[in-house]
C-alpha cells in the first residue's frame, strides 16, 4: 500500500488535467492523448493487455453534431418581443426544427409550487422555458430532467445560469444501431445566455402563458469517430477463480471547451473524474507490483463517454472481456480528489451509492475500518446518485456495481476552476489505500459478492444477475 503516494497522484493528474488535453471531451484529440497516457501507465505497470488494440478497446461511433448554422429564436407575447442568434445560444437539437409560434409552458425551478407545475402542467406541444443551471438549481434541475422527458414538450429553452458544463449538443451512437444520447438525455434543448431573453423570461407567470415562440434549427451533421476504453489486465492466482474477476473503474473523459468567448474555457475536469482515473492507475501499480498475486484476476478500465451518457460503460458492459457472470463486482471511483464538499470538509470519509444494495458496501466498510477511512451512507445521495455514474452500466447487467466518492458536490463541479492545484492528494491517496484492501478483500475471497435479497431497490439487479449466472 506504501506505493499508493500523493506526489504520485498529483503528477498524474497534473498531466491528465492540464490545459494541453482541452477538457477531454468525447470524442477529442485530448481524449485521445489521455488514453495513449493511460495506457502507458498500465503498460509500465506490467498489466496484461485487454482492448483489441493493445490495452484500447476501440468502439466506432457515428457523432450527430448540433448545427447553429442559420439558428434564430424569437420569443413574442403582445407587443413584447425578444431575439437571439447563434452567438448566444448553446444547441442540444438532433434534428431540423422549424417551430412557427408554438404556446411557451413556463418553469420556475425557485418557486415553491415546483412539483405542482411539473406534475400538473401540460407541456405537450409546448416548448418549455425554464431557468439555466446553477449550483443552487442543479437538485431541481436533475429532478424535472427526469420528468420532463415524458411530458413530451417540442423543445427546451434553458435561459441563462453559470453553464456547469453544457457543452455543445453531440450525440454518440454505435455504428449500424440506433439514436445515441446527448447532454441532459433530451432531444431538443436550446440553452441561450442573453439579457433580453432573460428580461422575457422573467416577465412571464409560471406555467402556461400566453407567450409564442419561434425556432429554426438546421439539420445536424454526421461523422463517423472511433472511441476508446483502455482496460488493463491483472490476471488471477488462483486456478479455480482466475478466470473470474473484480473491476475497479473510472471515466477518464470531461466536458471539453467552452463555447468561444473571453476568459478560462476549459473544463480540466480534475475532480470529475481526472481523480478517479489516476487512482485507477495508482491502483494498477500497487497491486501489480506485489510479488502475490490476488486469486481472481482484476480488470482495470477507464471509460470514455461517461459525460455524454455513461457510453463507455454500456459498451464495455455488452463487450466485456470476462463474461458478465464470471465478473463477481464492479468498484468505480468517482469524484476522489476534492475534501471541500458544499457539505463540509470531508477528510479521510468516502461514501457509496446503492449503499446496502449488495455485499460490495459491506466489504468497503471492512476496508474502511482496517485504515482508518469512514465509509458511511448518504441519506440523501446514496441512492439518488446510484444511476448517475458508469456503474449503472454494469449493474443494469447484472454485476454487483457501486461508484465511491469523497465529495457528490464541491465548489467548480462542472466548472472551468475544477484543477488539479485545489485536490487533496493526500486524502485521496489515503482513499485509495482502502479501495486496495477492498480490491484485494474481494479478489481473494472464495464467495463472490451478491445483491441484497432484502432490498427492494436492488430486486431487479439481482433478478438479472440470477438470469446472467443461470446462462453463464
Amino acid at each position: 500500500m506504501a506505493r499508493i503516494s500523493a506526489d504520485s497522484l498529483r503528477g498524474r493528474l497534473s498531466f491528465l488535467s492540464s490545459d494541453l488535453l482541452e477538457g477531454r471531451d468525447t470524442p477529442s484529440s485530448g481524449l485521445d492523448i489521455a488514453a495513449a497516457y493511460i495506457a502507458s501507465g498500465f503498460r509500465r505497470a506490467g498489466l496484461e493487455p485487454g482492448g483489441d488494440d493493445g490495452y484500447l478497446q476501440t468502439a466506432h461511433l457515428v457523432e450527430t453534431r448540433a448545427n447553429p448554422r442559420g439558428f434564430e429564436l424569437t420569443l413574442s407575447n403582445g407587443n413584447r418581443k425578444a431575439s437571439v442568434g447563434p452567438e448566444s445560444a448553446s444547441l442540444s437539437v438532433f434534428r431540423e426544427l422549424h417551430l412557427k409560434r408554438v404556446p411557451v409552458y413556463k418553469l420556475d425551478l425557485s418557486a415553491r409550487n415546483l412539483e405542482e407545475q411539473v406534475h400538473g402542467g401540460d407541456m405537450n406541444g409546448r416548448v418549455v422555458l425554464m431557468q439555466g443551471p446553477t449550483r443552487k438549481l442543479l437538485g431541481p434541475l436533475r429532478k424535472v430532467f427526469a420528468i420532463l422527458r415524458s411530458a413530451n414538450p417540442d423543445v427546451i429553452v434553458m435561459v441563462g445560469g453559470d453553464g456547469l458544463g453544457i457543452p455543445e449538443g453531440v450525440r454518440l451512437r454505435e455504428e449500424g444501431r440506433g439514436e445515441g444520447t446527448g447532454a441532459y438525455f433530451a432531444d431538443s434543448i436550446v440553452h441561450v445566455t442573453d439579457a433580453g431573453i432573460a428580461e422575457f423570461f422573467a416577465s412571464l407567470p409560471a406555467g402556461k402563458t400566453q407567450a409564442l415562440v419561434t425556432i429554426n434549427v438546421s439539420a445536424p451533421t454526421q461523422t463517423p469517430v472511433k472511441v476508446h476504453n483502455v482496460i488493463g489486465i491483472l490476471r488471477g492466482s488462483d486456478p479455480a477463480l482466475k478466470d473470474t474477476c473484480v473491476l475497479v473503474t473510472a471515466h477518464y473523459d470531461h466536458l471539453g471547451l467552452k463555447p468561444p468567448g473571453p476568459g478560462d474555457r476549459i473544463y480540466n475536469g480534475a475532480n470529475d473524474d481526472g481523480s478517479g482515473t489516476v487512482s485507477v492507475m495508482e491502483l494498477a501499480d500497487a497491486l501489480a507490483a506485489s510479488r502475490v498475486r490476488p486469486r481472481r484476476s482484476v480488470v482495470f478500465i477507464t471509460f470514455y463517454g461517461e459525460e455524454k451518457g455513461v457510453l463507455g460503460s454500456r459498451y464495455y458492459a455488452e463487450h466485456p472481456v470476462f463474461p458478465l457472470g464470471k465478473t463477481v463486482a464492479d468498484i468505480n471511483l468517482e469524484q476522489m480528489g476534492r475534501t471541500d464538499s458544499t457539505e463540509g470538509p470531508q477528510i479521510a470519509n468516502a461514501s457509496v451509492t446503492g449503499f446496502g444494495y449488495s455485499t460490495v458496501t459491506d466489504t468497503l466498510e471492512l476496508a474502511g475500518r482496517l485504515t482508518g477511512i469512514r465509509v458511511y451512507k448518504h441519506p440523501k445521495n446514496s441512492d439518488a446518485y446510484f444511476a448517475l455514474s458508469d456503474n449503472q452500466a454494469l449493474a443494469d447487467a447484472g454485476v454487483p456495481a457501486h461508484t465511491l466518492c469523497v465529495a457528490f458536490d464541491y465548489p467548480d463541479y462542472h466548472g472551468v476552476g475544477d484543477e488539479w492545484t485545489k485536490i487533496d492528494y493526500n486524502n485521496m491517496a489515503k482513499v485509495d489505500r482502502m479501495v486496495a484492501v477492498a480490491l484485494l478483500r474481494l479478489a481473494n475471497s472464495a464467495r463472490a459478492p451478491e445483491w441484497s435479497a432484502t432490498n427492494p431497490l436492488a430486486a431487479r439487479y439481482l433478478e438479472t444477475r440470477r438470469s446472467t449466472m443461470r446462462g453463464r
